[in-house]
């Protein structure tokens, strides 16, 4: 779809995912971005985070943009302002399942945690966790066991160098063997030959919790700008918004995108956006 000057004067929210998008490899906010940011802030453009990571992870970030808006993390799971810290939305996998979830770990030896709102919770026999988690800046706490944690669990997370272990209890997981929850499988970005299953409720994603947010903010998806490069961002791309992908982003996300960046996440492509919608709104007649 063409975007017309128009659109992206009518723009009002503006989601960038963080990691490959927003952050460059070295996990800096390029120069320009600040600036943009900045500027449209003042032309009364709201900006915010939709990321995988923790809320506590991305709240430096907030602050480092000035950004008030809540923040949609754990791909949706979760929704919390910053920093007055309200809780919008959270979606917590339910206690039984929780059970019936981990006992899959136990059964294929698989290392696993149990991830809260603003800590990752792992045990003894996990404790490799911390160190191979594709998980950025979270904060994990060791625990004796898991007794206790299956409240509250927004996300379990499972890794393995095994894939075929993982892709079986991921079919475990799903239908016709069990509802109401979701799972995604993917490859480590930061660990060659390690995998990850992560298992959230049914309906968490990042595009639910956009939805959560724009009902909370009284704004129209059609006034909706999103940034993202990766496979979990692929239902947002799957919206009416306005879709951008990065120069860098994976060819799904390339597939479903408005506009394609020429500049990479390492060359602050986001800025390349956001100064076509600064020169749309400064020519607005």
């Amino acid at each position: 779809m063409e975007i017309n000057d128009k659109r992206l004067r009518s723009l009002k929210l503006i989601l960038f995912d963080l990691d490959g998008t927003l952050l460059d490899d070295y996990g800096e906010v390029g120069k320009e971005t600040i600036r943009l940011v900045s500027e449209l802030s003042n032309m009364g453009v709201t900006f915010t985070f939709a990321s995988g990571r923790l809320h506590s992870a991305l709240t430096q970030y907030a602050d480092l943009l000035k950004i008030t808006a809540p923040i949609i993390s754990l791909d949706g799971a979760f929704i919390k302002s910053h920093p007055d810290n309200t809780i919008i939305s959270e979606t917590y996998i339910p206690n039984k399942k929780v059970a019936k979830t981990v006992a899959y770990g136990e059964m294929f030896l698989l290392k696993y945690a149990l991830c809260h709102a603003d800590a990752i919770y792992f045990t003894e026999h996990n404790e490799i966790i911390p160190d191979l988690m594709d998980k950025f800046g979270a904060k994990f706490v060791e625990v004796d066991s898991y007794k206790g944690l299956f409240d509250h669990t927004l996300e379990i997370l499972f890794i393995s160098d095994y894939k075929d272990k993982l892709r079986f209890v991921r079919k475990k997981l799903s239908f016709p063997y069990t509802l109401g929850l979701i799972t995604s499988y993917s490859k480590s970005i930061t660990n060659e030959g390690l995998y990850f299953l992560e298992v959230r409720k049914k309906g968490s994603t990042k595009a639910s919790g956009l939805q959560n947010l724009l009902k909370y903010l009284r704004i129209s998806i059609k006034d909706t700008a999103v940034l993202g490069d990766w496979y979990n961002d692929i239902s947002l791309f799957q919206t009416d918004a306005v879709k951008v992908a990065v120069e860098n982003a994976v060819g799904d996300i390339k597939d479903h995108a408005d506009i394609i960046t020429k500049r990479s996440n390492n060359e602050d492509g986001v800025a390349e956006f956001l100064e076509m919608v600064l020169k749309a709104k400064r020519h607005k007649k």
